[in-house]
């Protein structure tokens, strides 16, 4: 993978650069999508599995509107598909998630946004993103075990140390801690409601129709 962006990081679809953020935006890590979602392989071959992580971001992405909107990738195919949905692309090339997350907030905040929410691109049923900035602290909505962390909202200029993988959601919580800001925890089931395993298809069936 090239270290080079793949053309000009800029807001917006158009020719030149927009920038103009507001007090929240949003930032959502996507992988390359012939990368993604390997532990759906019992139920969809590689193609399949590319096309739903495709559509569920594309969904986070559009549930993200009116707030601006960025995807951190590395993947050159991932930051064409954002640029056509208009997000800002922030290229961080083998930084890893983390890194990469803590790199997308720092971009974003130096843009002018105070709180970034962080949203992963596997949440079909993603909604309501601006109602997650609405305090003052760090918001944590917890996934449907309450171990991970798919939707988050921090400061963007606390200096947080994201830590995802099992147990994130502790982690996270212990971080906010660590820096002295306050913890709100946003019971969501729908933004709690993550694409991980074979079992959880039925939720990618119809991203963004939300099940009852």
């Amino acid at each position: 993978m090239s270290a080079r962006p793949p053309g000009p990081t800029r807001w917006g679809p158009g020719p030149g650069p927009a920038l103009d953020l507001g007090a929240v935006a949003v930032l959502v890590p996507v992988k390359a999508f012939g990368e993604a979602k390997r532990r759906l392989a019992p139920a969809l071959d590689p193609a399949g599995r590319a096309a739903v992580a495709r559509a569920m971001a594309t969904h986070v992405v559009r549930a993200a509107r009116p707030l601006p909107t960025a995807v951190v990738c590395d993947d050159r195919e991932v930051a064409a598909w954002a640029r056509s949905l208009g997000a800002l692309v922030i290229w961080q090339p083998e930084q890893g998630l983390d890194r990469a997350v803590e790199a997308g907030v720092a971009r974003l905040g130096a843009l002018g946004a105070r709180t970034v929410v962080v949203a992963h691109g596997d949440l079909p049923h993603a909604h309501h993103l601006a109602a997650v900035a609405d305090h003052d602290g760090v918001t944590l909505v917890p996934d449907r075990d309450g171990d991970g962390t798919p939707v988050l909202a921090v400061p963007s200029a606390a200096g947080f140390r994201f830590g995802y993988g099992p147990g994130s959601f502790a982690r996270h919580r212990a971080e906010a801690e660590r820096l002295g800001l306050a913890v709100r925890v946003l019971a969501d089931p729908a933004l709690g409601a993550d694409v991980d395993l074979p079992a959880h298809l039925p939720l990618a069936a119809a991203p963004g129709q939300r099940r009852r």
